[in-house]
């Protein structure tokens, strides 16, 4: 009798040993286990790791990114649509937007921007940038262009159809509308350095929040600097105007318009908010 409970006795400590070390494995594992916004940081900082301005990642460092955009949800970033951020405030002008800083390095940084119904991002530039923004929630309306740099040249023939050019305002450039759609989330878009949608205009459609990811990120030091644009529709000839050689048929013309540089615009307000997702640590 005593062997036989010295050994259930031996068999029960086992038993609670094995429990224990397999209690400290789960919590060995949940620890060990990255967020996705770790894995977001790590994944980029190998994507960008050689990047620079104009440096576009290959495809596959590309699909990478938006693989884990992908599996990105509000949550993972600490956000609710009832946050204060979000919410519609009875005033005039354009509502401000709310701007939540998770990582910047030289290489490149990771925002989140957050938009009340009718918040607007004005049309700017992104110089030298490879950008992937994801729409975490609501709807929003993107207006995106790139520049013509490859137009065809005026001909005799298209010179007896006026109604064929363009007429170029001064101090305006050339460019083509590449999006101008409404998106709902989830939804992740990528734009390239000279193409993609280089220059784009976020408007609120409801309210939403939408996560970039700049590689490389603004600065004014290297000469990346962050232009506002303004877009004027693309006319026919008229009166002291001067026709750019360029032949644009009528139907396509909607497609064009002429962008000037302006000044940030002063009803465009962002304002820094609290980040309260998970924190990134640098590796």
């Amino acid at each position: 009798m005593l062997l036989e409970q010295r050994g259930m006795e031996l068999c029960q400590l086992q038993s609670e040993n094995s429990n224990n070390k397999a209690k400290k494995n789960r919590r060995r594992s949940k620890k060990s286990t990255p967020s996705i916004v770790q894995l977001l940081y790590q994944t980029c900082k190998e994507v960008f790791a050689n990047g620079g301005a104009g440096v576009i990642p290959s495809p596959q460092d590309v699909e990478r990114v938006r693989f884990v955009l992908d599996s990105l949800k509000p949550e993972d970033v600490g956000l609710t649509q009832d946050m204060p951020y979000f919410k519609e405030i009875e005033k005039k002008g354009t509502p401000r937007i709310a701007y939540l800083h998770v990582y910047e390095c030289d290489k490149f940084s990771i925002g989140i921007f957050c938009l009340p119904p009718s918040g607007v991002i004005p049309l700017h530039n992104h110089p030298g940038m490879t950008v992937f923004s994801k729409l975490l929630f609501g709807s929003m309306h993107i207006k995106s262009y790139d520049w013509v740099t490859n137009a065809p040249q005026i001909t005799q023939e298209n010179l007896k159809d006026s109604q064929m050019l363009a007429v170029q305002p001064p101090g305006t450039r050339l460019a083509k509308v590449n999006t101008d759609s409404v998106f709902t989330a989830p939804n992740t878009s990528i734009l390239y350095p000279a193409a993609g949608g280089n220059m784009h205009c976020f408007t609120a459609m409801t309210s939403c929040a939408v996560l970039d990811v700049l590689g490389p990120p603004y600065s004014d030091k290297e000469g990346r600097h962050c232009m506002y644009y303004r877009d004027v529709r693309c006319a026919s000839i008229s009166g002291d105007a001067v026709p750019l050689p360029l032949p644009l048929p009528v139907n396509e013309r909607e497609n064009y318009a002429w962008l000037e540089e302006k000044e940030k615009p002063q009803n465009f307000v962002v304002v820094g908010a609290l980040y309260r997702g998970p924190q990134v640590i640098e590796e």
